[in-house]
């Protein structure tokens, strides 16, 4: 359980959760009001904690789920953290792993957690939130999860309802909403999976260099954003909500 707090702007906390790796810090958002809410574990893209990521962790509470997200880069120097997590990506097995779910059983933990704990992840955490469908959670929301893990087959055996967001733009994921209706529909796995036309990669993240970044196939899309985030929405509360205790 948290060991110490931060309180930020926007209701989010800064706190710190144990792993088996020893104790991180992670970012908290808590809706208004009392109550018991079911929780999201949200993991943070490449870049790593910034004020978009408190953004988003922000919208998540504003609709009525906790939600906290793990530092995975909290251990050491930055460039070799990130090294670190991109191998533990590409083998599935690791620290990065264990801390997304001693995230998850954290949450469980939480008095005002009604025990349904879903996942949501945005490019390197799409990809997380794809690869740990399986791993107890009530539903998974993978951001351009791209390129899309290896071995999809395999890596989304018994996996949990998918709610998957990609943009037909993305020069990382040409054709990965395709290949991933094909691997859940084979499956009989529950999705919702939509491509946004003419929105590249990152598209629901406001990073900084934004002209820069739509040359390159990426960038923030307003339009899609806020489309992508009602089906989320929806697609939670069906599975999350409906489900809680």
């Amino acid at each position: 359980m948290a060991t110490s707090r931060l309180q930020l702007d926007d209701g989010m906390t800064t706190i710190e959760i144990d792993t088996p790796a020893g104790p991180i810090d992670a970012l908290l958002g808590t809706p208004s009001g009392e109550g018991r809410w079911p929780g999201v574990v949200v993991i943070h893209d490449a870049v790593g904690y910034a004020p978009d990521n408190q953004a988003i962790s922000s919208r998540i509470a504003q609709a009525g789920y906790l939600a906290l997200t793990p530092n995975l880069y909290a251990r050491g120097g930055r460039a070799r953290c990130i090294r670190r997590v991109f191998r533990e990506l590409l083998t599935k097995r690791g620290r990065a792993l264990d801390d997304i779910l001693a995230a998850r059983d954290h949450l469980l933990a939480m008095p005002e957690c009604t025990g349904q704990v879903g996942i949501a992840g945005f490019c390197m955490g799409g990809q997380f939130a794809l690869i740990m469908s399986p791993r107890g959670f009530g539903a998974s929301a993978p951001f351009y999860g791209t390129p899309l893990p290896r071995h999809l087959s395999d890596t989304l055996e018994g996996s949990c309802p998918i709610v998957a967001s990609f943009g037909t733009r993305d020069p990382l994921g040409i054709g990965a909403s395709q290949r991933l209706r094909q691997v859940t529909s084979a499956q009989h796995i529950t999705t919702d999976i939509k491509a946004y036309r003419g929105v590249g990669h990152s598209f629901a993240n406001k990073l900084p260099g934004q002209p820069l970044l739509r040359i390159a196939g990426f960038g923030y899309n307003e339009a899609a954003t806020e489309d992508a985030w009602r089906r989320v929405f929806a697609f939670f509360g069906e599975h999350l909500q409906s489900n809680a205790e």
